[in-house]
Parts: C-alpha cells; structure tokens; sequence
C-alpha cells in the first residue's frame, strides 16, 4: 500500500481523497493555487505545496510544477480527482515515466476509451449497441456530407472534452453550417482538438451510466446504474441511483455487458460507462469517463463501498475483493448539484463569501463540500459548492428526505442553484421518473427558468 499520496485537484473531491486517505492510515499532500492557499483541503491535507496562481493553466493543469511537487513530497501515486488532468493522456504517461504510480487507466487504454470515436469503435468490437454515428470530422463539407446521410434531427458532439462543451441538438439542414462552425471553434479553444462527430439524435432519451471497477489482473465488477437524465446544456444537475423507471432485468443486462466490454480492451480501475436508452428501453453506448464521476457518492450510498478507496486499493496493485454476487443493492439515493449561480438569471456564475454556511443533518443524509463560513469563492474554476447526497429505502423518502435537507441547507452571502433543486423535486414529471435529457430545457417556465 501506498504511504503517501498527491492530490492533483482541489474544492470538495480533493477533500474527498484526503479523507479516504486519511481512513486508510496513507499521508496526503495537496497541490494548490494561490487562490485556493485558505481552501479547506489545504487545511486538512497532511502537506500542502503551492504550485502557481489562480488560473488552472498555471496551477491545476500546469504539469511540470505537479510532478516536480510529487518527486518533491516523495508522493509514491498520484490521485488526479476529476476534470483537470483526470483524463489527459500526458500525465499519465509522465507519472509512469517518473515511476509514480497514477491512480486510474494506463494511458493507453485511457486514449482509447477518453476518444469518443474510438471509444465508439472499440465498444462495437466489445459487442455494445451504439447509435449510427460518423468518424472524426474536422472539415466543414464532409461534416455536411455526413449529415445528409444520418439525417436530422442530429447530435453534433466533441471528441475531446466533457462538461457539456461542443454538443449541439441540430434540428434542421439550415441550421448546420453556422452551428458546427461555433462548436468547432468552442472546441479547439476549450481542448485545442477540432474534432467533431455526428450521432442519430434519440428523442426522450434517458442517461443511464454503469460504474465499473477492474483490478490489475482482469478481474472486475459493475456496481449498478445512475440515472442522470436531469440535464441543463448537457451537463447533469441531479443524480440517482437506481434508475427509477427501467426493469432491473435490463439493468443487469447493461451491467454485465459493460464490465465484459471493459475486460476485453484491457481497463484497470473505476471507469462509468455512459448510454442512451429510448422509450423502448433500446440502449447504445455513448461514451466512458476514465476516471472518479462527480456523481460517484449515490453508487456509494445504495451499494457501501468506497470507491475512493477501491481505486486507491487496485492501483497499489491489491486484487479486487468483490464478486458481483457478492454486491448487493439497497434502497435509493439522489445527489443535487449545488453550484453557485442564479438559476432565475439564467444560470449566472457567482462570486462572493460564505457569510454564513450550516449544512444539514440527520438520518441519510451527506454532503461532500469544501464551503466553510467566511471563505470566499474564487472565480476562476467551475461553479460547484456542493453535493448534497440522501438516502432512503424507497425513492419517495429519498425525494421526501431530500427536500427536507435542501430547505435546511443554509449557504449565504451568494445566490446558489438551492431554490431551483427545490422546485425540480417537486416537479410531477420527476417524481413520477419521467425525465429525460431535455426534461429542464422542456419544463423551464414550470422550473421557474423560463
């Protein structure tokens, strides 16, 4: 087992780490940016190292300072979190070359698996379903080509990337040139890779994703599936698991075909398989996030084990102590997004101080954060404060519970999306489970967002 592990991250997942770490007797040093010197997992990490300022080009994404601070801190791994360098090739192959272990995929699988087109490719060799799409495109006409072919409506999506950028429901022929040109542009600038590809667009398409966990002898598990159908541009807002509306026999099935696919093109560690289910329950392979998902913590709650330390446990070369009978899934749990923007201002990013922060408590409930009263939000990373996770044994309390904590929930001295997670648990559609990709976009005047 590890002594000491680097964290290449920061706001609550970095915390994240340090915990499991800590529960593991293994020492963390945290790297930070000027603008994170007060954060609380600065606060908490065993050693902290300063690597730039704010910018994440010149901190968080700044790989020379990293590595150097890991052979400084003698950092036997390092935990990349999510986002940042998570899923940069690399790294990875920067932290073998300089014999530190990363806590993830090798990098070879990673650029297989990282490339949606590839991805793609090596999935249909694996045996899933995946919806008629194209190859990378980087010009104009042979995008256009490639349209007329699949048809409209169609999903225009970016091969590098994630967070939402460069996808785009394009409805009509009219429409492309201009849209693919603004999305080509928002790429390259983003992930400066121009790549694009063309999907078949599937209406009230739901977005189920499985985790899997492989050790480093081929030996792997699924833990079930996440709805994360509550979308805003593409990016999820709430999470739950299980799925409240598909049968678990298609579950399973999705399940066992995932972790099969994985073993085959050679994946280690925790990987999430996403898919695309339509209203015939028909699914197709999307895409894999070669890494920790932000929404990890409901697999947590319904199944109790820690993926945290499972990925530390497989990547110090530990086989995997579970067998899939031996998992066993319990109740319903639901993760909400808590960012700080102004949901009746559409979405506005914020900045400002915590003037007075109180979480909330009791049976089921959990919240992963870095906020602390007094600390102030800097602007240059992404929005999230918080996830406020609850549990119950059936998806009602789950929803009854959370709306308890979300009223109880006290972050102030900046407008947070809390009001608008309180009107979308009480939105029949989704308490009935009937949401899908667009539900938000198409219920916006009755979220109060219109």
């Amino acid at each position: 087992m590890f002594r000491k592990i680097l964290i290449a991250n920061r706001g609550e997942i970095a915390l994240r780490v340090i915990r499991a770490c800590r529960e593991m007797g293994i020492r963390s040093v945290i790297v930070h940016s000027e603008a994170d010197r007060d954060s609380l997992p600065v606060r908490q990490a065993d050693e902290r190292i300063c690597i730039g300022p704010g910018p994440s080009g010149k901190s968080y994404l700044n790989i020379p300072n990293i590595i150097s601070a890991a052979l400084i801190s003698n950092a036997e791994a390092i935990h990349p979190g999510y986002g940042f360098l998570s899923e940069n090739t690399s790294f990875a192959e920067i932290c073998k070359d300089v014999n530190i272990t990363f806590i993830g995929p090798s990098a070879s699988v990673m650029s297989v698996m990282g490339d949606k087109v590839s991805a793609r490719e090596a999935m249909i060799k694996a045996g899933l379903p995946t919806l008629p799409g194209t190859p990378v495109l980087r010009t104009l006409s042979e995008a256009q080509d490639a349209a007329r072919e699949i048809g409209f409506p169609l999903m225009l999506k970016a091969v590098a990337g994630g967070g939402g950028r460069g996808i785009r429901l394009i409805n009509k022929p009219e429409e492309f040139d201009r849209v693919f040109t603004v999305a080509q542009n928002e790429v390259r600038e983003a992930f400066r890779d121009d790549g694009i590809y063309l999907e078949r667009y599937v209406a009230k398409a739901r977005h189920v994703e499985i985790q899997v966990l492989v050790d480093n002898y081929g030996h792997g598990v699924h833990l079930g599936e996440r709805n994360c159908s509550c979308q805003r541009r593409n990016q999820k807002v709430l999470e739950e698991s299980p799925s409240p509306i598909l049968p678990r026999e298609l579950c399973e099935e999705m399940g066992q075909k995932a972790i099969r696919a994985v073993q085959e093109v050679g994946y280690r560690n925790a990987g999430t398989l996403e898919f695309l289910v339509d209203e015939q329950n028909r699914y197709y392979f999307m895409e894999m996030n070669t890494r920790l998902q932000v929404e990890h913590p409901v697999t947590e709650l319904v199944t109790g084990i820690d993926l945290v330390k499972e990925q530390i446990r497989i990547a110090s070369g530990l086989p995997l102590q579970l067998k899939q009978e031996d998992i066993k899934f319990r109740g319903h749990a639901i993760e909400v997004r808590i960012t700080a923007e102004d949901a009746d201002a559409d979405f506005r990013p914020q900045t400002g101080v915590v003037e007075n922060y109180q979480v909330p408590g009791g049976p089921g409930v959990r919240v992963d954060s870095h906020l602390y009263s007094g600390y102030e939000i800097p602007p240059h990373y992404d929005s999230l404060l918080s996830k406020l996770i609850v549990w119950a044994e059936t998806r009602n309390e789950a929803i009854a519970r959370m709306q308890r904590a979300l009223d109880e929930y006290e972050i102030e001295g900046l407008t947070t999306t809390i009001p608008f997670h309180k009107r979308l648990l009480s939105h029949e559609g989704f308490i009935q489970g009937d949401t899908y990709t667009r539900f938000i976009q198409e219920e916006a005047t009755a979220l109060g967002i219109g």
